[in-house]
């Protein structure tokens, strides 16, 4: 962990021994499992073993924050990420699933003290979803998996 008050520097993070879930939303499943493999990669680098990793898949976004709360709630994972693609159509549809999926996401997490993080795209064009799905780290699955180790090492140190 960083100094108290350094919000510059990275910590070095170690993932060696957490339980991670991941969920995903079969909705824009051909970007999300892009998503999930991003994730995967991202908790291999930071050594999370595959026997420590439970992959769960619900119908779309707006679903992910009731699986995430039920899941936290077993006490049997240290963090998890959510990954899921909204891709703005003709009509106010995409605020009302943006929107309720962050806000349930955050209600998850602050409810059951278990880091869950954010890995929904909410995007105006599928391009921009597959440009943020890519091979890199600069996947946003990747990133989120980055998140979930960092936010679970967190509250393992303050609640030590």
């Amino acid at each position: 962990m960083t100094r108290a008050g350094s919000s510059s520097a990275i910590p070095d993070l170690d993932g060696k021994g957490l339980r991670i879930a991941i969920i995903g939303a079969r909705f824009n499943d051909h970007i999300v499992t892009n998503l999930r493999d991003g994730a995967l990669r991202g908790l291999e680098r930071l050594g999370v073993a595959d026997n420590d990793i439970m992959e769960s898949w619900v119908p779309g976004a707006f679903e992910l924050p009731l699986a995430a709360k039920v899941l936290a709630e077993t006490g049997k994972v240290d963090a998890i990420i959510c990954l899921g693609t909204v891709i703005k159509g003709d009509t106010p549809h995409f605020d009302y699933v943006c929107g309720e999926a962050a806000r349930g996401i955050q209600d998850a997490q602050l409810a059951t003290g278990i880091p869950v993080m954010f890995g929904v795209l909410t995007v105006n064009t599928e391009q921009q979803a597959i440009d943020r799905s890519g091979p890199g780290i600069d996947n946003k699955g990747d990133e989120a998996a980055v998140g979930a180790v960092e936010m679970a090492l967190l509250v393992k140190c303050l609640t030590a």
